[in-house]
This record gives C-alpha cells, sequence and structure tokens, in this order.
C-alpha cells in the first residue's frame, strides 16, 4: 500500500463529508425567522432565573411612568468599533468592525477586466457588522439588574435610561471613552450603568454602581445576556463550514458548544466559578465575562421567533442603607485574535475552535504567529510552517519514501506473478508474501509513518481555516485575500501538477481498474481545490513540492542500489 493512495483515500473522504454538510446548509429544514424589531425577554418579578428568563409580550419598563420619555440612540466610536446604545435598557447593538472590511478589492483582476474592456468588481468595503438590528440577523448584547425578593424594583434590559450625550467618540490621544447612563426610581435607588471603551481594544467593561438613599437594604443581582437569531453566512464558503452557535466556558467541564437545538431542547443553568457566556461564528465572538473570582450562573433560553439567549448572572449582593454597590461584567466583541482573548478571559481563546485536535493545533498556531512575526507576511509564514512540520517529520516520511521506492523497484516482478497466478488469485497472494519478505519490502512501510502525520496535516488545516489573521491578508501577486479563492485558479492547478508528480513517483497498482482511477484522482482533487481558500492551496502545493523533492532523492539512491 503506497501512502498517496492512503492520503487521497482520506482527503476523500473528508471531501465527501464537507459536501454532505455542505448540502445540508444548503437544503436541509431551516427555521423561519419572525421579524421583530424589539426583541422582549426578561419581566420583572423576583425570582432571577424566571426575571431573566421570562418571555413577555409587554416590556416593563420598571420605576418609570407611562409618560416616560422614549428610547434614543447613543452613537460611540472608537478607533476599531463603532456602536449603538439603546437608551432602553442600555442594550448593544449595530456594532460595526471597523478595521474588517466585508470585501476586498483584487488589483490584478480589476487590472485584467481593464485590460479586457470590462468595469472593475465591485466590492463591499463597509465594517463587518456583529451586532445587528435587522430582523433576519438580530444579535444585540443586554444586561441589566434583578431585584431579590422584597426588594424595590431594578432597572432590566426594558428600562428607560437617561444619557449625558447623544454622540461619543475617542479622542487623538486618549486611552479611554466612559459612556454613563443613569435610572433611578424617585425613592432613592440610583443605578448608574457605565460602559468604558478603550483605544485598540475590543474588551468593554460593564459597571452597575447602585446607590441606596433609602431607609432599607436592597439586595439583588447582575445580568448579562447575549440574543441572537441562528446565525448564517451567505456569503461564506460553501467548502468551508465552521461552527456558529453558543459556548460556554466551566472551571468544571471548560470549553462546551451549546448550538441553538441544545438551547432549543433544554434550559440550560450551570453554576461555575468564574466562567463565561458567548456566542460564535467564524472569524469573530461575542462573549459576556463575568468576574473570575465570583459563583456565577450560566443559563440558555430559547424565546419566541427563533430568537436564543445565552448569558450569565452574579451571585446576590445587599446593599446597605445609603451604602452603593458596583457590579462588574466584560464584553468581548470583535475578531478571534487569540493573544487578545487570552487576555480577557481564561479560555476564551479556545473560541477558535479547532476541537479535539487543539492540543496539536494551538502549537501550530504560536508557530505561524511567530514566523509572521518575523517576516510579517501571512503567506509566508504558510510555507514557513509547512517547512518546520516537514523537517519535524523527515525521518517518518523518510521511511515511508524508501518503502514506496523499494515497492517501486518490484513492481515488474510484482506485473510477472500477477500474470503468472491471473486464473489463481490465492496463489498469487502466496507468492507475492513471498517475494515482499525475500525483497525485505514492508507493504504496510509506506501507509504506517504517514499515519502518525495525519492529526498534525488535520490541525493546520484547521488553524488555516479557523485564524482571522488570515482574512485579507495578501501573500504575493494575484493572492491578496488568503482567504478567498484564487482568482485565477493558477494555485489549484499547481496543486493538481504537483499531485500528479508525486503519482508518478509512486509504485503503480497492480489493478488496471485501481490504476486508472488512482490517475483521475489529481484532475478531481483539482476541481475540488478551485473553490478552497488560497491558503489552504498554498500549503498543499509547498507540501507536495516539498515531498515531490523529498521523494526523488530518497527513490534515487533506492534505484541506485544493486
Amino acid at each position: 500500500m503506497d501512502n498517496l493512495r492512503f492520503v487521497l483515500i482520506m482527503a476523500f473522504v473528508m471531501i465527501s463529508y464537507m459536501i454532505w454538510e455542505a448540502w445540508q446548509f444548503d437544503y436541509g429544514p431551516k427555521p423561519q425567522i419572525i421579524a421583530s424589531e424589539t426583541p422582549v425577554i426578561a419581566g420583572q418579578g423576583g425570582n432571577q432565573n424566571n426575571a431573566i428568563n421570562s418571555d413577555t409580550t409587554t416590556p416593563v419598563k420598571a420605576g418609570m411612568e407611562e409618560n416616560a420619555p422614549k428610547n434614543q440612540i447613543i452613537r460611540v466610536k472608537t478607533d476599531v468599533i463603532a456602536i449603538e446604545i439603546d437608551t432602553e435598557g442600555g442594550t448593544l447593538r449595530n456594532l460595526d468592525l471597523l478595521q474588517y472590511p466585508k470585501e476586498k478589492e483584487n488589483t490584478w483582476v480589476n487590472k485584467l477586466r481593464e485590460m479586457v474592456g470590462l468595469d472593475p468588481v465591485v466590492v463591499d468595503k463597509s465594517p463587518i457588522r456583529l451586532f445587528d438590528t435587522h430582523p433576519d440577523r438580530l444579535y444585540l448584547a443586554q444586561n441589566g439588574l434583578i431585584a431579590a425578593d422584597g426588594s424595590s424594583t431594578a432597572p432590566n434590559h426594558h428600562a428607560i435610561f437617561k444619557a449625558e450625550s447623544l454622540h461619543y467618540e475617542l479622542n487623538q490621544g486618549a486611552d479611554t471613552l466612559v459612556v454613563p447612563l443613569t435610572w433611578t426610581n424617585n425613592q432613592g435607588l440610583t443605578v448608574t450603568k457605565t460602559y468604558i471603551f478603550k483605544k485598540g481594544s475590543y474588551d468593554v467593561t460593564l459597571e452597575h454602581k447602585v446607590n441606596n438613599d433609602t431607609d432599607t437594604a436592597w439586595s439583588g443581582r447582575q445580568y448579562s445576556q447575549l440574543l441572537r437569531v441562528p446565525y448564517t453566512d451567505k456569503k461564506g464558503n460553501n467548502f468551508i463550514r465552521t461552527y456558529a452557535g453558543g459556548v460556554i466556558y466551566t472551571q468544571e467541564d471548560k470549553y462546551q458548544k451549546i448550538d441553538f437545538e441544545d438551547m432549543a431542547e433544554q434550559n440550560l443553568d450551570v453554576a461555575t466559578l468564574g466562567g463565561w457566556a458567548a456566542m460564535v461564528q467564524h472569524y469573530f465572538a461575542a462573549a459576556w465575562v463575568p468576574p473570575a473570582d465570583q459563583e456565577n450562573h450560566l443559563y440558555t433560553k430559547e424565546l419566541k421567533g427563533w430568537r436564543y439567549v445565552i448569558g450569565t448572572y452574579s451571585p446576590a449582593y445587599e446593599v446597605a442603607p445609603h451604602d452603593n454597590h458596583v457590579y462588574t461584567a466584560h464584553l468581548f466583541a470583535g475578531p478571534k485574535i487569540q493573544p487578545l482573548m487570552e487576555q480577557v478571559a481564561e479560555g476564551l481563546e479556545l473560541t477558535v475552535d479547532y476541537s479535539w485536535l487543539t492540543i496539536i493545533a494551538k502549537p501550530i498556531y504560536w508557530l505561524l504567529n511567530e514566523i509572521h512575526d518575523y517576516v510579517g507576511n501571512w503567506g509566508v509564514a504558510i510555507l514557513g510552517v509547512t517547512l518546520v512540520i516537514k523537517l519535524l517529520f523527515f525521518k517518518l516520511s523518510q521511511a515511508s519514501y524508501r518503502s514506496m521506492a523499494k515497492m517501486r523497484k518490484i513492481q515488474p516482478k510484482l506485473k510477472a506473478l500477477q500474470e503468472k497466478y491471473k486464473d489463481d488469485r490465492q496463489r498469487f497472494n502466496t507468492e507475492m508474501m513471498a517475494m515482499y519478505k525475500r525483497e525485505k519490502v514492508n507493504p504496510l512501510g509506506g501507509c504506517l509513518p504517514i499515519m502518525v502525520q495525519i492529526p498534525v496535516f488535520i490541525s493546520l488545516y484547521w488553524v488555516l481555516v479557523e485564524t482571522v489573521e488570515l482574512r485579507q491578508a495578501e501573500f504575493a501577486l494575484w493572492i491578496q485575500d488568503l482567504s478567498a479563492q484564487d482568482p485565477f485558479y493558477i494555485l489549484p492547478i499547481l496543486m493538481g501538477i504537483t499531485m500528479k508528480i508525486q503519482q508518478s513517483l509512486n509504485p503503480a497498482p497492480v489493478d488496471p481498474l485501481q490504476a486508472k482511477i488512482m490517475k483521475m484522482f489529481p484532475i478531481v482533487f483539482t476541481i475540488f481545490f478551485l473553490f478552497f481558500p488560497a491558503g489552504l492551496v498554498l500549503y498543499w502545493v509547498w507540501n507536495n513540492t516539498l515531498s515531490i523533492l523529498q521523494q526523488w532523492y530518497i527513490t534515487r539512491q533506492i534505484e541506485a542500489e544493486k
């Protein structure tokens, strides 16, 4: 068994599974989204869990009279985000990631179109919108307070707050931007909700300061939650499927996925020290992170209209008369850049999901990052990582290629045996095994070494798929976005050529039908790779090229032996 055949079969299985996933995603049953501009989750009540999860039809605006002013929209802008804050509840909405445009122009493509008299390709350079008020893409970050039984009402995410200004922008030279909102029940209880934005950061600090100027103690909890409808990436690559849904992190069970089906089947309610709750999608994530030194409850809930909630609530805290208390939490909302996420919360970088291969994939990502810091080009970093992995597995690959070279050397003898015993399959197998023993050839020698390397290659695949730094990153010449398809399909064609060259260095299958099927593989895989991101195809081309050089050298050595 030669290792190229084994790798091709494994790759064929993987691609078949990806096609099946794509079919299910595009043509499988989908929920019908009910358009609603005003999502309603929490009512007002003493029980903290019901207060968060109850789905009322009429929001309760705690402490406000019927003729109270309507909600207003506050617009906030830093150097990396632009976001809106609704004074109804202080809900965060319409978050634009200013450094991440939806599409990128390819200058080579436009120059070629200009040469043939065509207009340039129109691309959407508007920033990626994470939080969104559009009904079909509804995604909000909500928070509030829940009063305990016997305490006066507190502002949930339907209460109307007062704002000092409707426009905030981070000044040049400033490091922080503070946006305060206030609420009072006009009986001595005042709550100041403050958002603190930082320069160059996707980490937003939330503070609820409760001033109790009454003669009785007040007790309550803080909650923070994310609400969204199921996410679909209509412009994503149909051949690359990544997880989109809820995730939580606890001290006991670490990183866990809670997809929308899980939320529909059962409400989650888990207590943990620290922890966090998040909604993730390809390249981007939003997570509420409560203080790590307190016991928090993580919860989920399915609401009407295919809306889903995941969030956290804090322990109850009693505020003595004429005293105050500050509840805190952090919101991370932005690209899944692992070094940044590691600074926000333990385990938050795991939202860059490598699944069960994380233990292998994380060192590969670290190496990719280190090489990029040195060379300044993500495409060159991919080449560097591939070269390092090749060097690490040099001895294993050498054993595999030597085995294949020996198999190639005895191919004429195998064909002669097949012709001699073409009517006696059992005798042919017996004589073939005897020949392997005489020639000291292990038919599994080409397969076993490559099996050890498969987890590493799959891990590298997921690193290239999940790494947001590769999104719209240039390599060279016409490859101006490593996360997009090669616009001229040159890399996929090169991949097919290198695969064909590898086949020529391997022993041909004895079975003529199998040999014909193997000859079709480079063509089939070239067609599949036409739709793969350029970064992945670049890896395969370079990996194949290094393999060809190594295999050619070893094959020449074996064939020169007597």
